[in-house]
């Protein structure tokens, strides 16, 4: 079963959770930028929340499916269209055999992860289907989806995986019925997992060289705001706004670097590292965006405003644990509604 890219977007990428385990020989992690959404996704489509999907930047692709699926889309709102008619986001949705599925431009924000059920099938590189654009590494030498490249639909978790089988998704047919289940009526709440206001700060450890910079260049971190600089992408997010200066210039050798370091380079504008850094570096690390505002990071937009507000370790991780909690409610949540309406009665004929 396949999907054909008839517009491949701005920017498309299968993603699932990264490649994890291979810094020490040079590779990165990749994956999802805005993980949460991912699993959301995942969810909906009754897929493990690992699952491989599309992530979409800014503009979404114009797809046709060979066969009837179940699908989802969550993250940044965009008009999803299946055969022109409108369709709800951060929903189960069905797709006909051969309807062309289409994503347009986000209204705010900037990723969205486009699910199905079964999951996106490609041949793993490194134990991952992400695509590491940077890197060329990944399905396709890595590269971003092209309008003529045919999707392979991966099969359905088997009973028992904690996932609803694909045998249970069918559209119910009984004489002069061909409508689908109405598991496509309802939807998520997206406000707890995406929010279009960039007003709330992000939550920043200090790094190691934090103390270096000048006392005023410090307070301007915690206190002024930056911008979003068009030149960003999966690899860091630049930021532009009042330069940051040391007290006094400092050398040292390449450390290990992840997604969410704040690195400051001679300009003086500071770098947010992304899914798809590289895993070590040489510039001074000013801070650690935590872990939990990393999704926020993710779907911020050239020219949206940052800041920054100081956060410990501790809170930090308190912070995680409590969205890592919900999350778990919501899929655990979803999997049982699924559940209970995919195994309900079938209704008869009318």
């Amino acid at each position: 079963m396949t999907i054909e890219v008839l517009k491949p977007g701005l920017l498309t990428t299968l993603q699932d959770i990264g490649r994890l385990g291979f810094a020490h020989l040079g590779v990165g992690r990749a994956g999802a930028f805005d993980e949460p959404v991912l699993c959301i996704a995942n969810a909906l489509c009754g897929n493990p929340h690992d699952a491989c999907t599309l992530e979409v930047t800014l503009l979404g692709p114009t797809l046709r499916l060979n066969a009837a699926a179940w699908v989802a889309v969550a993250g940044a709102p965009l008009p999803l269209r299946i055969d022109g008619l409108e369709q709800p986001m951060w929903a189960p949705v069905h797709v006909p055999a051969g309807a062309t599925l289409e994503l347009g431009a986000m209204r705010s924000g900037c990723r969205s992860y486009l699910a199905v059920h079964g999951g996106f099938d490609a041949t793993p590189v490194l134990g991952s289907r992400s695509m590491d654009v940077n890197a060329g590494l990944g399905p396709n030498g890595g590269r971003p989806l092209r309008a003529g490249d045919a999707l392979q639909m991966g099969s359905a978790p088997q009973p028992g995986s904690g996932s609803v089988p694909r045998t249970d998704w069918r559209i119910r047919q009984n004489a002069g019925e061909s409508e689908p289940d109405p598991i496509s009526k309802w939807r998520l709440d997206p406000r707890p997992w995406f929010r279009g206001d960039t007003n709330q700060p992000l939550r920043l450890l200090p790094g190691k060289h934090l103390d270096r910079l000048t006392p005023t260049s410090r307070n301007t971190l915690f206190s002024e705001p930056f911008v979003m600089h068009a030149n960003s992408n999966r690899v860091g997010v630049r930021l532009v706004g009042p330069a940051l200066a040391w007290m006094s210039p400092i050398e040292m050798v390449s450390e290990g670097c992840g997604p969410g370091l704040l690195q400051l380079p001679p300009s003086g504008e500071p770098i947010a590292f992304g899914p798809e850094c590289p895993v070590s570096g040489g510039y001074p690390r000013i801070g650690q965006i935590a872990a939990v505002d990393i999704p926020r990071l993710a779907q911020m937009r050239p020219g949206d405003p940052l800041r920054f507000t100081p956060c410990s370790f501790d809170d930090a991780l308190g912070a995680l644990r409590e969205r890592e909690r919900a999350l778990d409610a919501l899929t655990a949540n979803i999997a049982a509604r699924l559940a209970h309406e995919l195994h309900r009665p079938q209704r008869g004929p009318r």
